[in-house]
């Protein structure tokens, strides 16, 4: 019979690291094959609602898979802010960015596979990033044709920060926390409220990792280095933007939550007395501390 034990990794980074590699790969699985099969039967088999919730359901399945190892942070920018809280130790950040990445590059790559037909069919064979055949747009992101590049970092800064200012109160025991057992379902909520309402500019990519995977993906893949130069080299602002938002984001919350919210409450133990030896014990107040009844001296039972 099999021993699970033995099969287990000795080394809690990298079971960590594991985790954050499957756990990436799995919410961009759920993402990127939304994407294509809406992109490539034209809107016939989903709309974008598809892949809204698609991403979604992505976070939440990540989550609950890798929450008990590795904490299920799937970006950067979260394990970034994580570091800087000092829930995370700074040198696991770049084993758990590494990881990240990674995961986001295998996802994309089995999406590719799995929709390589139907890629093909619909682009009539050309790999492009531009046109109405385009496909580079189903891995990774890239900006309307009207928005200026200072506008689209702007855009990626605000919906990072917003998720960060979002997830950093769902743990906190001085708020009002989240059951531990929803927090995945919170975090899908949150994702889907961001990306449903700030994604028409340049797509929310809102993380370093789902962004950059399947773009060195497609750079791998045929589309060549025209996914790196496009949009007077885009590529930066998806990596570096969320990253100033998180760290934004960080900031707000501490400023405005976690350091303005109340210490937690000392627990007090009343001392209970009794007055004179005949008398029943009863809590001690202020005054009958400080006073001598003529039946006796008050006397502490227990404290």
């Amino acid at each position: 019979m099999l021993n699970s034990r033995s099969l287990r990794v000795r080394s809690a980074l990298i079971r960590q690291c594991m985790a954050e590699f499957l756990g990436t790969f799995v919410l961009l699985l759920f993402g990127l094959s939304a994407a294509a099969q809406v992109k490539t039967s034209r809107e016939t088999k989903g709309q974008t609602l598809s892949i809204h919730l698609s991403w979604a359901m992505g976070v939440m399945s990540a989550t609950y898979l890798t929450k008990g190892i590795s904490g299920a942070h799937l970006n950067p920018a979260v394990s970034l802010s994580f570091c800087i809280l000092g829930k995370l130790r700074w040198g696991q950040l770049l084993p758990y960015c590494v990881s990240q990445i990674f995961g986001a590059y295998v996802g994309a790559a089995l999406v590719y596979l799995l929709y390589y037909d139907a890629i093909m069919e619909f682009s009539g064979g050309v790999l492009t990033v531009y046109g109405p055949n385009e496909t580079a747009s189903i891995f990774a992101t890239y900006p309307s044709e009207y928005l200026p590049l200072g506008k689209g970092f702007l855009d990626q800064v605000v919906g990072t920060g917003t998720l960060l200012l979002c997830l950093l109160s769902l743990t906190e025991k001085r708020n009002t926390p989240a059951p531990p057992d929803l927090i995945a379902p919170i975090v899908a909520g949150i994702v889907l409220g961001i990306i449903m309402s700030m994604s028409a500019n340049c797509g929310a990519a809102l993380n370093p990792a789902r962004d950059l995977g399947p773009r060195l993906l497609t750079l791998t893949a045929g589309w060549g280095t025209e996914v790196f130069t496009c949009y007077n080299y885009w590529f930066w602002v998806p990596i570096v933007a969320p990253i100033i938002g998180a760290l934004t984001g960080t900031s707000l919350y501490l400023i405005f939550i976690e350091w303005q919210l109340p210490d937690e409450p000392q627990e007090s133990h009343p001392k209970i007395c009794s007055v004179g030896a005949s008398s029943r014990p009863s809590l001690c107040g202020k005054k009958e501390r400080n006073q001598m009844g003529s039946g006796g001296v008050l006397v502490p039972i227990s404290s």
